[in-house]
């Protein structure tokens, strides 16, 4: 099968190759899909440069230690062949998940508690923009923050991945959102629900009068202190750490924010997602019409690297998808 795999780390353009490389074969209690899309996340920019560096003691000091390594983590597709024990899914089903890694392939074989059927509305390569970036979000807005009809929440990096999901979940769950953006991404993110947008262009959030119960911090460009500022006393900070190129100084807030909580009366969290926890959940609110993936940019297998290299800029609209093969 056709894949796209790394030996090293590196830029995408340096290291990504399209290889034929051998088809998975499926346990007892595993399912093999089809891929028909993948996407993209920071995520998997840490893994293919090897940062930050101290990831290299569980991956690899100078080399990923099972290379080839297959880029990608979220997926969607069709059920190609199940395992003797598997009840849940078989041939034919359209599925989505967030695999770990794997998913810029032609096959993969995951567990069967991974995938969840796929929301019946989308597209493959809308179903594949979900998983993680949208239950990164889910885990800010609604588990760490717990947010209420009625409360404040303002998202910084309104228009990105999570940033995107974040406006909609939180308006499913009756808050006051203010996304924060630039300019050309004003009328996307104000279509999301968000029923304020501060252009960070011309306007800083934390320089402000208002005051939010949640900020979901997507970004990672101001001080803790001037976040802090513009929370409510018992507000939540939340920071999404998985991120790359610009988005390091998101990983660094999560260790900011832990490390601050136990002092302050706010809520200070980092914000990782659940693998395929509520991507049935997800299902429902997407079929429903309350959710909706953005997907800024499409590519084929072979432009992968321009792909990853389009995330690594960090100012996509939503979410840089890869489609993998062709539907039937």
């Amino acid at each position: 099968m056709k894949a796209i795999v790394y030996e090293e780390y590196g830029a995408p353009e340096d290291v990504l190759e399209l290889r034929d490389i051998d088809n998975p074969e499926v346990a007892d209690d595993e399912v093999m899909i089809r891929i028909r899309a993948a996407s993209l996340n920071p995520y998997d920019w840490h893994f293919l440069r090897g940062l930050p560096y101290v990831m290299r003691l569980m991956i690899g000091l100078r080399k990923p230690r099972r290379a080839p390594v297959v880029l990608g983590s979220d997926m969607a597709g069709q059920v190609e062949a199940v395992g003797r024990s598997v009840t849940r899914f078989r041939p034919g089903d359209e599925v989505y998940a967030e695999v770990g890694i794997g998913s810029c392939a032609e096959y993969i074989t995951v567990p069967e508690a991974k995938p969840a059927l796929k929301p019946a509305n989308l597209t493959f390569e809308q179903a594949a923009a979900v998983p993680m970036a949208a239950q990164t979000a889910l885990v800010g807005v609604r588990d760490q923050a717990n947010v209420q009809p009625g409360q404040k929440v303002l998202v910084n990096g309104a228009s990105g991945g999570v940033g995107s999901f974040a406006v909609q979940l939180a308006k499913t769950l009756g808050a006051e959102v203010t996304g924060v953006c630039n300019t050309r991404n004003i009328e996307m993110v104000r279509s999301l629900g968000a029923d304020h947008i501060i252009d960070y262009t011309h306007e800083n959030f934390t320089e402000g009068n208002e005051r939010y119960d949640f900020i979901l911090d997507t970004v990672g460009n101001h001080p803790m202190s001037h976040n802090r500022r513009v929370l409510t006393s018992k507000g939540t900070y939340g920071a999404p750490g998985a991120g790359g190129g610009r988005w390091l100084g998101a990983a660094t807030q999560q260790l900011k924010a832990a490390a601050l909580s136990p002092f302050v009366s706010q809520k200070m969290v980092p914000v990782n997602d659940k693998p395929n926890k509520d991507l049935h959940y997800m299902k429902e609110l997407i079929e429903a019409g309350e959710v909706t993936p953005v997907i800024d940019t499409t590519y084929p297998l072979s432009k992968a690297a321009d792909a990853m290299r389009h995330v690594e800029e960090g100012h996509t609209r939503g979410k840089v998808v890869i489609t993998v093969a062709e539907a039937d």
